[in-house]
């Protein structure tokens, strides 16, 4: 936290900002309002994805942020548990993304009217166990749902993912944002923060 911005770890199941409805309009981006009124939303996490995120203090904090994730100046790393054993245990995939319209809020891979989409892998570990690998993920891009989509369209949904996958292999959604890192949009000092999540 500083005159720029705030960094915080969100909580599985809670919307980082106001949905449709009465229902929904409690959020991280309301929370923190309460306490630091100009706080700002840069970019946003589904609600059942847990980690880091970046809030702008002020217009003009907003404005210099979101160019940065729009221009990829901010590195951004996610840790998830999918189903299987990736091989080779790293890799891309390059799948275009598009709205399933008929079926909002889904998206689907369409190789004709997909917007190009790159998400980097790495295999940390594999539990023969429980069929399960835990996997660094990088989002090259930025699309909605990207990590959910490209893992379940290489055969290795994200554990607990009720849209692209199985929601009863584990009690919640197995993504986190683990990590951030970008220059501070004032004095262009390295900034780097971690939250290793998923135990």
């Amino acid at each position: 936290m500083d005159e720029a911005l705030l960094v915080v770890n969100k909580p599985e199941g809670l919307l980082a900002v106001p949905g449709r409805g009465e229902d929904k309009q409690d959020c991280l981006s309301s929370r923190l309002q309460q306490k630091f009124p100009d706080a700002l939303v840069v970019h946003r996490l589904d609600m059942a994805t847990s980690g880091l995120m970046v809030f702008a203090r002020g217009a003009e904090m907003q404005r210099r942020l979101s160019q940065m994730f729009r221009e990829r100046e901010v590195e951004k790393r996610y840790v998830a548990i999918v189903a299987g054993k990736l091989i080779p245990a790293t890799g891309e995939v390059n799948l275009p993304i598009v709205a399933d319209w008929p079926n909002r809020p889904l998206r689907k891979i369409d190789m004709d009217s997909g917007k190009p989409s790159l998400t980097r892998y790495t295999c940390v570990a594999y539990d023969a166990a429980t069929n399960s690998s835990r996997v660094e993920l990088e989002p090259v891009t930025g699309r909605t749902h990207q990590l959910r989509v490209h893992m379940a369209a290489i055969g290795h949904p994200i554990l607990g993912d009720a849209l692209y996958g199985d929601a009863a292999s584990a009690p919640r959604l197995m993504l986190h944002a683990s990590a951030l890192r970008f220059a501070h949009p004032l004095n262009g000092t390295l900034l780097n923060f971690v939250s290793p999540g998923l135990s």
